[in-house]
């Protein structure tokens, strides 16, 4: 059996049990003054990571928790100008921001969990989670 891999809390976005079928979820990781504020999204059998950011004004996407797709779930909508972004690129398609990108954030599944993906785990390795120091 494969040695338990231990994963740093800290960088745990959330579980892919609690990320709906083609939904979104906002995350916070950090503290202080400046924690990174993004949303993750079920796209393309995968999941895609986003600073939760309007390229178009700065402010976050969303008004309202974890809402940040139009009512068909197939595009990201930024909830003040109304501008649209593919799930899977982040690339403006329609409003303020043409040719203009959300910043992505790299995520990785491991187990149930999705994560910031600076973290190497080996095919079929045990998860045990390690609390954050």
């Amino acid at each position: 059996m494969p040695a338990p891999v231990e994963i740093d809390l800290e960088r745990v976005v959330c579980r892919l049990a609690d990320l709906e079928e083609h939904g979104a979820r906002a995350f916070t990781v950090g503290g202080g003054d400046w924690p990174m504020r993004g949303f993750v999204v079920r796209a393309g059998g995968g999941v895609r990571g986003y600073i939760n950011r309007c390229p178009h004004a700065g402010h976050p996407l969303n008004l309202l928790p974890h809402r940040f797709l139009t009512p068909d779930r197939a595009l990201i909508l930024c909830s003040s100008h109304g501008a649209l972004f593919e799930k899977e690129s982040g690339r403006c398609l329609a409003g303020p921001c043409p040719g203009q990108a959300l910043a992505p954030i790299p995520l990785v599944v491991v187990a149930d969990l999705v994560l910031l993906a600076d973290l190497t785990v080996p095919a079929g390795a045990a998860i045990a989670a390690k609390p954050a120091q």
